[in-house]
Order: C-alpha cells, then sequence, then structure tokens
C-alpha cells in the first residue's frame, strides 16, 4: 500500500547514464547515476529499502529485462503522455515531448509553485522550459550540449581536435584548443543569457531553475537569479508519483 512515507524507487534513464534514487515522500534517502544497469542493482535496492512503487522516466529505450523485473516486482508507473501530472500540459505534440523535460519542470513546480519558472537543464541537449505561475507548461526550446557541440566540430572538420575539458577562462583562445574551448563555452553561456533576458523582459518576476550535468559550470557563469539542482528530474518523477497515487 502506498503512503506518503512509503519509500519509492525513481528511475531516470538518460541519453548517456541512468539516474536512480529512493524516497520518501519529498525526502531524498538515496541517489547514484550508472552507465549500465542490471537487475541485482535494483533487488538490493529493494532488499534494504523495501519498496513496493517505482516510476520510471526514459528518453531511451528501457532494457527489456529491466522493464519485465520492475513490472513484476512493484507497483510500475512509466511517465508518457497519458500520465496524469500536477501541472497543465499545453505542448502541441505532448507524445513527441522529452520524458526528462516533462519530470524537469514538474520538479521546479514542486519547488516553486505559482511562479513563473524558466528550467535549464544542461545535459546531452540544453532544454529551455517554461511553466507559468498557474500551473500551465508552454514548452521551451532544445539546443546542442557542450559535448555535442564539441563532437560536432571534430567530426565535420578534417582537423580540429576532439575537446573534452571544460576548463577555460577568457575569450581569447590562444591555440585551437582554447579557441574551440572559447567559442563552446562562452557561446553556450552567451546563449542561456539571452534567453533568460528575452524571457524576464516578459516575466520580470521570472525564477531560473538549473539542473543537468553541466549544471555546476555553468552555475557560476549565469548572473541570474539561479537556483540550482543536480536531481530536478527524479525529484519530479517522485512528485508525479506521489500525484497519482492520492487521485
Amino acid at each position: 500500500m502506498f503512503t506518503p512515507d512509503s519509500p519509492r524507487l525513481v528511475i531516470d534513464f538518460g541519453n548517456t547514464l541512468a539516474k536512480v534514487a529512493v524516497f520518501k515522500n519529498r525526502q531524498t534517502i538515496e541517489v547514484f547515476s550508472i552507465e549500465h544497469v542490471n537487475i541485482e542493482q535494483f533487488t538490493a535496492l529493494a532488499n534494504k529499502y523495501h519498496f513496493q512503487n517505482c516510476i520510471v522516466s526514459s528518453v531511451t529505450t528501457i532494457p527489456a529485462e529491466i522493464r519485465d523485473f520492475l513490472e513484476q516486482h512493484f507497483h510500475f508507473t512509466e511517465l508518457d503522455h497519458h500520465t496524469p501530472i500536477p501541472v497543465k500540459n499545453l505542448y502541441k505534440t505532448p507524445e513527441t515531448l522529452g520524458k526528462d523535460r516533462l519530470a524537469a519542470v514538474v520538479g521546479a513546480f514542486c519547488f516553486f509553485p505559482a511562479t513563473n519558472c524558466l528550467v535549464i537543464d544542461a545535459g546531452t541537449c540544453i532544454t529551455f522550459d517554461f511553466l507559468d505561475n498557474q500551473g500551465n507548461y508552454h514548452g521551451g526550446a532544445i539546443s546542442p550540449g557542450v559535448n555535442l557541440r564539441f563532437k560536432a566540430l571534430h567530426t565535420f572538420t578534417s582537423r580540429l581536435p576532439l575537446i573534452s575539458s571544460k576548463n577555460f577562462e577568457g575569450i581569447i583562445g590562444k591555440t585551437s584548443e582554447e579557441s574551440i574551448l572559447s567559442g563552446v563555452l562562452n557561446g553556450t553561456v552567451a546563449e542561456m543569457k539571452c534567453t533568460i533576458h528575452a524571457y524576464t523582459e516578459i516575466y520580470p518576476d521570472l525564477q531560473v531553475v538549473l539542473t543537468g550535468g553541466d549544471m555546476i559550470f555553468f552555475e557560476t557563469k549565469l548572473k541570474s537569479n539561479i537556483f540550482a539542482t543536480p536531481n530536478l528530474v527524479l525529484v519530479g518523477l517522485n512528485e508525479i508519483l506521489n500525484f497519482n497515487a492520492v487521485k
């Protein structure tokens, strides 16, 4: 039986990693990221926390053996565009909306109800999503993430190196590597600042919520009123599970 204090398993299958968390109500008990999930990991968690409910979001294909295990052993919910959520989804093609984007918006709503929010998820892609102060999700924008930009420059040119570092300060790159770092990193920061400014012109009380794998890098570069949290998607998934449990 689901109660607010019941432990529950929350899983976000991303493009590169799976993030796994155990929640009690809105409290995060344990959270970690893994590249390759397996049944033994979830069995160990279930034995440790004795949860009965599980919610999963995925922007890729969930491994069949993992899906079968979760469906057989827990009350299993997979987030899709039919799942009831605590915000109103005004996206014109909800079936094409990334589940991580939707969960992140719900996470922002959990932290900032009745607030105009711009959610920036700096991961494989950089997504911008707007939630108004009436709880209406409108949509946003998708842009290549930092690593995608590095890979594109390397893949579609004959001599530019593949960069993995994000350690660069200043504007002028004095080597090819530094020039790529300057162009990609400063260009991405400028893109974020410009987007934030455009939204703030319309919504002066805008709350910016930042998350994603590159969150720490951008948090120090943006001067706006930023609330940064690394597990926004997991928080949103947990909130969706709570919302469905009380319906």
